[in-house]
């Protein structure tokens, strides 16, 4: 599907801290980013994450919006009536094809996966529902991002982080405080989730950039 109407987005490096030959070197394919609170940036992060995926590997990327928020990826990049995440998920009867909610947007150099258009009612994400549709986008692409809610947010974040190779935290600067991304990281791992690292959003400097890289 051709999101080339679509607004752009613009990609911004949302932190210092270059995650992406990390991940290239463990080779892990199917990466969650989470934040201990919402307005840590998770989205921003995603979009960054995907786009240097996409620049530094020789397979294809595709980025999943998996969030609930109502100013998610799918939100921004207008992508409400398309198919996607949900619709995969939980449709009733038969579901639809992936190559039908896939959307490419002219503006991005990877792949998209709306969050979706069906509405859940009581349905709730499973390990048995997530596992079988996450195998097929691993099996698809060579990385797959996904873009989640924070942890105290949605239950849906613990059964994600669950299935992914790995999970990445985005800390706010100066906003999310230390004792609440602790507990985030301990509740994590007590699920059973695998943390790869964490990436350090809206960095404020007090002194020149450069001076901080030769301290």
């Amino acid at each position: 599907m051709d999101g080339s109407t679509n607004k752009a987005l613009s990609i911004a490096n949302p932190s210092e801290s270059n995650l992406t030959s990390t991940v290239l070197d463990q080779d892990l394919r199917i990466l969650f980013l989470t934040a201990a609170n919402p307005g840590a940036g998770t989205t921003t992060s995603a979009l960054a994450m995907a786009s240097q995926l996409a620049q530094m590997s020789s397979g294809q990327v595709l980025l999943v919006d998996a969030s609930q928020s109502a100013t998610n990826l799918t939100a921004q990049l207008n992508l409400q009536k398309e198919r996607g995440f949900r619709d995969l998920l939980f449709s009733t009867g038969t579901p639809p094809l992936l190559q039908d909610c896939v959307v490419q947007v002219s503006s991005l150099p990877f792949d998209v996966l709306p969050n979706g258009r069906h509405i859940r009612g009581n349905e709730h994400l499973t390990a048995e529902r997530l596992s079988p549709l996450l195998d097929q986008l691993g099996s698809r692409y060579r990385f797959v991002v996904i873009d989640g809610d924070a942890v105290y947010s949605a239950a849906d974040t613990l059964v994600i982080s669950t299935q992914v190779d790995g999970v990445i935290m985005v800390v706010r600067a100066e906003d999310t405080r230390w004792e609440v991304a602790q507990a985030a990281v301990q509740r994590l791992t007590q699920a059973g989730a695998k943390l790869v690292g964490s990436v350090f959003n809206r960095r404020k400097y007090y002194m020149p950039k450069w001076l901080y890289k030769n301290l």
